[in-house]
């Protein structure tokens, strides 16, 4: 995740992450808000955001969850990730933890594989209130996503609790 924190620096110099998005969400009592590029097409979901990169080499999604109801939310996003063909390799888990924005986040990575090849799969866990979690999922095709890499940083950087 260091790399996380010098690819911000980068990703606010870059023009692509001047045309993104700003979301809250959920839209009718946000929680949190997040600036994603317009390529991306960022929508709001029954639980939270979603958006795929544009040559679909990185799909991103945040969830919002309470203490009742975090485990559905990981558990449909693991459903999720296995409906689409991803194959987690359980041995290759990392856990991280770090800081956004003076939020808390903890990060469970692994490699896997999908109909297209290697992946890399995330997910993360940040509070952006008390009673509420957030919860991330990543999936990037291992070899196209890296072109992504600072618009991603841009994106997570700007992962703020609502006003």
């Amino acid at each position: 995740m260091k790399i996380l924190l010098a690819g911000v620096v980068l990703a606010a110099l870059l023009p692509g992450i001047s045309q993104a998005k700003t979301l809250e969400f959920p839209s009718d009592a946000p929680i949190a808000e997040i600036a994603i590029p317009d390529a991306w097409n960022p929508e709001e979901t029954d639980t939270g955001i979603q958006a795929t990169s544009a040559d679909s080499a990185i799909y991103l999604s945040i969830d919002i969850a309470d203490e009742k109801t975090t485990d559905k939310v990981i558990d449909d996003a693991v459903a999720f990730l296995e409906k689409n063909g991803v194959k987690i390799d359980g041995s290759t888990q990392k856990k991280s933890d770090e800081q956004i924005n003076g939020m808390d986040m903890t990060n469970f990575d692994w490699t896997g594989k999908d109909d297209d090849g290697a992946v890399n799969v995330g997910l993360s866990l940040l509070s952006p209130k008390a009673g509420k979690l957030l919860v991330i999922t990543y999936w990037g095709s291992q070899g196209t996503q890296e072109a992504h890499a600072s618009e991603l940083q841009g994106i997570i950087s700007s992962l703020k609790a609502a006003e």
